[in-house]
Formats: C-alpha cells, sequence, structure tokens
C-alpha cells in the first residue's frame, strides 16, 4: 500500500486519540501471569521471538521447538509445560498431526493447546479443532485475546477442573467460559 508522507493535522490526531483502539478487546487490564511454562511449537523464528517476547513481558515462561516432533520431545523434556501454542503448518509434522500425537499421550490429555496460525477458513479451524486443539487463533495474533485465552485455559486447568472449554469465536473476541 502507498504510504502518503506529510504533517498531521492537530484537529485529525486529536479526533483519532478519541477513537476506542481496534485491537483493545476489553477495558479491563490483561492478566499477568506468574512463571507458567508455555510451549511455543513454530518453525519461524519471527513468530517465535515475536510470541515469547509478548508472553514473557506478561510473566510467563516459554520455551519452543521448530517442528511437531520436536515439540513432542520438548514436552516429554519439560514435564512443567501448562500450555502449548501450536503453528499448523510446519514440516515434518504439521501442527495438525502433532496436536492429535499429543492427545494421544494420556498425560497430555488435558493439556490446554491452542492452534496459532495464518489458516483463517473455518474449514481450518475445524480440522485443528477435531485434532485436538482447544481453541484457535489467527495470525497476525491479536494480543489482548490470545492473553485472555491463556488465562482461562491456565486458570482451569489449575483449578484441576477439566480443561475442555467452549473455542473461543474469533468475531465475538470472547474468552471461551468452561462447560
Amino acid at each position: 500500500d502507498p504510504v502518503i508522507d506529510q504533517p498531521a493535522q492537530p484537529e485529525l490526531v486529536s479526533a483519532a486519540r478519541s477513537l476506542p483502539r481496534l485491537h483493545s478487546t476489553r477495558d479491563e487490564a490483561p492478566p499477568h501471569f506468574h512463571g507458567e511454562k508455555i510451549l511455543i511449537v513454530d518453525d519461524d523464528l519471527r513468530n517465535v521471538f515475536a510470541l515469547s517476547s509478548m508472553l514473557e513481558a506478561y510473566g510467563l515462561h516459554t520455551v519452543f521447538a521448530d517442528n511437531g516432533v520436536a515439540g513432542v520431545r520438548a514436552l516429554e523434556r519439560n514435564e512443567d509445560i501448562t500450555l502449548v501454542l501450536m503453528d499448523v503448518m510446519m514440516p515434518e509434522l504439521d501442527g495438525n498431526a502433532t496436536i492429535a500425537a499429543i492427545r494421544n499421550l494420556s498425560r497430555y490429555a488435558d493439556l490446554p493447546i491452542i492452534a496459532v496460525t495464518a489458516k483463517a477458513m473455518q474449514e481450518d479451524r475445524a480440522k485443528s479443532l477435531a485434532s485436538g486443539a482447544n481453541d484457535y487463533v489467527t495470525k497476525p495474533v491479536d494480543t489482548d485475546l490470545l492473553l485472555r485465552l491463556i488465562h482461562t485455559y491456565l486458570s482451569v486447568h489449575s483449578d484441576g477442573a477439566d480443561t475442555d472449554c467452549a473455542p473461543s469465536d474469533a468475531d465475538d473476541a470472547q474468552a471461551p467460559a468452561p462447560r
């Protein structure tokens, strides 16, 4: 897209500041976490860096793997992982196959997994949920939405309750409610 480089008009700047923020999906402060460990499985290191930087700023600890096979190994090496953010399109073992493989390991049956992908079609979301993902967010990631989802799933998981929450509807940008 072309960029027009000209001085900003003060009345437009003032009007723009009074508009609601587009990426703020609620008025509450974002949640702050307490060192919970999140596994990021993504083959694009730029995505890993962006996600881990943001998550660590909110008090989460992150580890990453660059493909599905390495993701399963990372889970086995880090028993304190509390949630997984899974890219869908990866080499060796794609995200949906990796999610299914994780769900086949009984000790990870209740581990919250959020698919994070550029694939935004409804059937892509359905495939991820059918493979065992608890939820699904699209790239570019809405930070507020992702933080709310993580907070919801970690809260449900830490309460010892079933993590089978209703998946969020990205169009509504609402955190899921426990079933």
